[in-house]
């Protein structure tokens, strides 16, 4: 029986991680994988520092033994290894499903390398398929939707136990049905310019590679173009 694709992409992009780095730690079924093997490694003796991007991951981390910091130390990530729910060929990505999108946000913003990991299913032509995941603040969330929805979309209040989801950051999460997006960059900038918005999970330009595991349990790697200067 082949390997699930997920724990073999997680474990190739930990191969990335070398001694003396500081290393994000992405939130999800596929980010597990990685922070697993992570914890092997500094068994083993790696010498890293780890950031992670939930209560999830924090907790995972910190049951595998790998020592970890926060921003009051540290501005700049060398590496981080996170997941996603949808990716297109350009490289943008859907985040949010987990409900961890700001926190991946905000260290994927401050990462040097930003490698997102991913199965066959995740690959898409255009984003759009899996409801776009906005985080807004509690109070006047209606209005936040109202503002989404004038955009093209059905948001729908997340729920949990039949009660508004919570983020890690006390926020709600609107699941926004937008069909298919073309322009994930001009999307991105007009929700969040909406106010009471915090964050969403479109996430442009800040991926640097995808690894992409396979039902053989074979791996893809592909590398962002650099701009042209």
């Amino acid at each position: 029986m082949p390997p699930n694709p997920k724990q073999v992409v997680g474990a190739r992009a930990s191969d990335y991680v070398e001694d003396g780095m500081v290393v994000g730690l992405g939130t999800g079924s596929t980010a597990t994988f990685a922070i697993r093997k992570l914890g092997e490694r500094v068994r083993q003796g790696l010498n890293i520092r780890g950031i992670p991007t939930s209560e999830q991951s924090h907790a995972q981390a910190r049951d595998e033994g790998i020592p970890l910091i926060d921003f009051s130390e540290i501005t700049r990530i060398d590496l981080t290894i996170d997941g996603a729910d949808e990716v297109d060929p350009a490289f943008n990505l859907t985040k949010g499903g987990g409900g961890a999108l700001l926190r991946e946000k905000i260290v994927a913003s401050a990462s040097q390398t930003e490698i997102i990991v991913v199965d066959e299913t995740k690959l898409k032509d255009r984003l759009g398929a899996f409801p776009l995941p906005v985080e807004v603040t509690p109070f006047g969330w209606q209005i936040a939707r109202g503002c989404l929805e004038d955009l093209g979309c059905r948001a729908l209040l997340r729920t949990q136990e039949d009660a508004p989801f919570v983020t890690d950051n006390g926020n709600h999460i609107l699941d926004c049905a937008f069909g298919r997006i073309d322009d994930p960059p001009a999307l991105e900038a007009q929700i969040a310019a909406i106010c009471g918005v915090v964050e969403c999970g479109l996430f442009t330009g800040l991926a640097h590679r995808i690894i992409i595991g396979k039902a053989d349990g074979t791996c893809e790697e592909r590398t962002r173009p650099q701009p042209l200067s």
